[in-house]
């Protein structure tokens, strides 16, 4: 089955998040692994334009080719190049990565989240890219304003953005109809309509959960959940923590209410955790969930393992009605110190150009046909390779449900919001998760858990931003 290497898991996103903070403590700790930082000039005398070495190799980490739409770009980028790309495949491993750099020798090309390459740049971890965009001829313009947004630090570029993951919203069509409900009523439009559809679609047998009605998907979509409500979790500089909001307070009260309808969040999670989340067994095939939000990747998963499910899918909206989602993704950066910056430079334009990205969503396309499925898009983090696929690749006439899947897909692409780059991305987002969790796991009530959550998470911002400006 295919799960793209681009679009990690659910819970392997939490794994490689909470990895990324242990990397950030130990950068914090030993300085930039080779005593470069980007505030004492680094990169300044990196000749990007040099050619790459004949027989040379590209150290790259964090990055494996697992799909077509990776397998693609990189053939392309290595044969242009004419050298040999050398990738360390699975997500980035913070210790492996902070081993090589303190001894000197760290890759030449990384693959991160986004949100990781603003604490990078802040530690002197990673290069400035302005001369690589310049030398390579990057079209900035073309990459999602969001995309760009994450990977700028102090006014300069950090990191080459690719992917776009959104959110969509996702239900059983027969649950919704049993319990003569619509998406309307699971979209996130109107909060009250969420926690009744929620009691009427939730079943149990023998006292134990049979049918999680709605998901709200906590922690890690409360961004999303207090958006909908006018709040950010973050001021736009990045550097004002906003957790204490009463908008975020009273949009996490929400999303705890779902679960508590259903007997509280650890019944529902053990249920969750329980089903083929990637096979035919999947939650929406065997009736055993109503609706969630899900990043937009496993309408691929279902439409492959289970494409006769009873699904209807729509873009995820807030009480105001608007369509909104919380946009993630990954970067290419190059750290400080790499052997070849130049070939990693290349490297990063080859794969995130438009031609590379049409190439590959061509090869997707195809394998979909030749096993009669629907190819249902891509979202590269290039909005001209985004406009070229979806009209030359993607069907105008795909059956339902998938066509609604497209649509939705596109119109949360075009109304996107992501956290701010900042220092301290990883101190932020434990703080306000680890409160989250404390909530879901009755330890505090939410105003309480957003209030100790806004000092820790002050405290680091201020902090790291204090360490970045004197050095500035």
């Amino acid at each position: 089955m295919l799960v793209p290497r681009q679009h990690p898991s659910y819970s392997s996103r939490v794994t490689g998040r909470f990895a990324a903070g242990l990397l950030l403590v130990a950068l914090g700790t030993t300085g930039c692994a080779t005593g470069i930082g980007a505030e004492d000039g680094a990169g300044a005398d990196v000749d990007f334009g040099a050619s790459p070495s004949p027989g040379g190799t590209l150290d790259v980490m964090g990055f494996g080719t697992g799909d077509e739409i990776g397998e693609v770009r990189h053939e392309r980028a290595a044969e242009a190049l004419g050298i040999d790309v050398k990738l360390s495949e699975g997500a980035l491993d913070p210790q492996a990565f902070l081993s090589a750099a303190a001894a000197g020798n760290p890759p030449d090309l990384v693959y991160a989240e986004r949100d990781q390459i603003g604490t990078f740049a802040s530690r002197g971890a990673v290069l400035p890219l302005s001369a690589c965009v310049e030398e390579q001829g990057i079209d900035t313009d073309a990459f999602v304003d969001t995309a760009l947004d994450e990977v700028t630090f102090g006014d300069e570029l950090y990191g080459i953005p690719e992917f776009n993951m959104v959110q969509v919203t996702m239900a059983n069509a027969d649950l919704l109809a049993e319990a003569g409900l619509t998406l309307a009523d699971v979209d996130g439009s109107d909060p009250e309509a969420i926690l009744a559809a929620t009691e009427a679609m939730t079943r149990r047998e023998g006292g134990k959960l049979s049918v999680i009605g709605v998901d709200s998907k906590l922690p890690e979509f409360l961004p999303l959940w207090a958006k909908g409500r006018g709040a950010d979790l973050l001021s736009d500089d990045g550097r004002t923590a906003q957790l204490d909001d009463p908008a975020v307070v009273e949009a996490l009260e929400q999303a705890v209410a779902v679960y508590d309808a259903q007997g509280g969040f650890p019944a529902v999670k053990t249920y969750r955790d329980s089903a083929d989340f990637f096979g035919a067994g999947n939650q929406f095939a065997t009736g055993q969930l109503g609706a969630m939000a899900m990043e937009q990747w496993y309408v691929n998963v279902l439409n492959e393992s289970s494409p006769d499910a009873p699904l209807v899918f729509g873009p995820v909206k807030g009480p105001d009605g608007e369509v909104h989602a919380f946009a993630t993704g990954s970067a290419w950066a190059i750290p400080v110190g790499a052997g070849d910056p130049a070939a990693a430079c290349a490297y990063a334009a080859r794969m995130t150009e438009t031609d590379a990205w049409t190439d590959a969503a061509q090869a997707r396309a195809d394998a979909r046909e030749a096993d009669g499925l629907v190819f249902t898009g891509v979202l590269t983090g290039n909005e001209e390779a985004d406009a070229a696929i979806r009209d030359t690749l993607v069907p105008t006439d795909a059956p339902e449900p998938w066509g609604g899947a497209i649509d939705a897909m596109y119109e949360g692409n075009d109304h996107t919001f992501a956290m701010p780059a900042n220092p301290a991305g990883a101190e932020f987002e434990t703080a306000w998760q680890d409160a989250v969790n404390r909530v879901l796991n009755g330890q505090q009530e939410p105003a309480e858990a957003m209030a100790q959550a806004q000092e820790e998470a002050q405290s680091a911002l201020d902090e790291a931003w204090a360490t970045w400006d004197e050095k500035q």
